[in-house]
């Protein structure tokens, strides 16, 4: 049966060890060197980053996210033994592991580790989907020719550069189709390298629950319950008229994807349709000093994302959360496209300055959307603002000087707030 050492990257028949280094971590299966649609996961990447630029965390456990009234982002491997999970409020998580060190995102540093590790995937194929900075899908049909290694040893291979050459892990999904792929990127996390073949799919699902569906949320998982489905199996009980006409489009969905079936291409580029951050408070604000401070913060992270992917945007979104867990959202067509952080929240100030409302607040967001190249965009000036350009030059300079000096070199009052 065909073997792989994830270590030394040699090839050979099965055996618990690699015979060239006697490392362990094998992997072994019949179709190993014959499939071609792959899933990297970065492995708790926020967390993985911090941990890498500060070795003082390596052995710590690690929270990114907020205050005690935010949210998790994400939780190194330690922490979540202990529990701690995404999107779980920082207080329970606190409970959870009160010796956790809680650390602040930086998404300047996330976006620059996710390049990095996106230009060792495209040396593999030119077909990447990333489906958020810390993970995408990979087809790597055709390539063995061309790295004269299959998929498989390639794929090994990128987990082995990534650790040596940028200090970060990641799991890997080997399958025929996406939807498999992703399932087997969680199977052995971290630093996992799993495999489902043709010749398993159906048994390998047969038991497993329908909640490993992406998409599948809490809502659907309920709707599912009442109609008896819970596994893989359930489902195919069902025929496939009668899916359908339950459960809609949904329901054709679910049929295949029971057999293992998925004809979704691995498709390279797919345009971002929007970026976006927020912040929830540590406690509830009506202050519109420290609110102005976090559009201004927010805003600014919202541009470096922009300007890290060469793009710019046209619709600016303020997204505010009262107390009573109320949504408000605002947004506003600009009349060029930007990707200026002094732009972003001139207007997502103005749209908050129309909305009237004093709060308090418990969350606040500031989004860009109707996304284009960075080259359509900033080209006009704003006539209504003769010192429009003027702050646009300021800002170009500022980013020439914190690239050089590192991102603290420049910092505006107004982030002090």
């Amino acid at each position: 049966m065909p073997a792989l050492c994830r270590d030394c990257l040699a090839t050979f028949d099965a055996g618990r060890r690699c015979p060239t280094c006697r490392s362990p971590r094998v992997t072994v299966h019949d179709e190993l060197f014959t499939l071609s649609i792959a899933h990297m996961d970065c492995d708790a990447f926020y967390a993985s980053v911090e941990k890498r630029d500060n070795p003082e965390l390596r052995d710590k456990p690690v929270i990114i996210g907020g205050g005690k009234r935010g949210v998790v982002s994400t939780a190194c491997y330690l922490a979540r033994i202990k529990g701690v999970r995404s999107a779980m409020p920082m207080f329970q998580a606190l409970k959870l592991c009160p010796e956790a060190i809680v650390v602040r995102p930086r998404m300047d540093a996330y976006v620059e580790a996710s390049r990095a590790v996106r230009a060792l995937m495209d040396e593999l194929t030119p077909v990447v989907e990333p489906l958020s900075l810390d993970e995408a899908f990979m087809d790597l049909g055709g390539t063995a020719k061309l790295h004269g290694a299959p998929p498989a040893v390639m794929l090994a291979r990128l987990t082995k550069r990534m650790k040596d050459e940028l200090g970060l892990t990641g799991s890997i999904g080997l399958s025929h189709n996406k939807f498999l792929a992703k399932v087997a990127s969680d199977l052995d996390k971290p630093r996992g390298f799993s495999v489902i073949g043709k010749a398993e799919t159906v048994e390998f699902l047969r038991h497993k629950p329908v909640r490993l569906i992406w998409g599948i949320g809490p809502a659907a998982q309920e709707s599912l319950d009442r109609a008896g489905i819970r596994t893989f199996n359930d489902l195919h009980r069902w025929d496939h008229d009668d899916l359908v006409a339950r459960f809609g489009g949904t329901g054709d969905r679910l049929w295949h994807l029971a057999r293992g079936e998925d004809a979704r291409r691995v498709a390279a580029n797919r345009p971002v349709k929007g970026i976006s951050n927020e912040t929830t408070f540590y406690e509830d604000t009506g202050d519109p000093d420290i609110l102005d401070g976090h559009i201004w913060r927010l805003s600014e992270q919202v541009s470096g994302r922009a300007k890290a992917r060469d793009i710019a945007g046209s619709v600016v979104t303020l997204k505010l959360k009262r107390s009573n867990h109320k949504i408000v959202s605002r947004q506003l067509h600009l009349r060029e496209p930007t990707q200026y952080a002094d732009t972003i929240y001139r207007t997502a100030r103005a749209l908050f300055d129309q909305l009237g409302d004093k709060g308090p607040f418990r969350l606040l967001g500031v989004g860009l959307s109707h996304l284009c190249p960075a080259s359509d965009a900033d080209r006009e000036g704003d006539l209504l603002d003769p010192d429009a350009g003027k702050r646009a030059k300021a800002e170009k300079a500022a980013d020439d000087i914190r690239k050089k000096f590192g991102k603290d070199a420049i910092v505006k009052g107004r982030a002090l707030r």
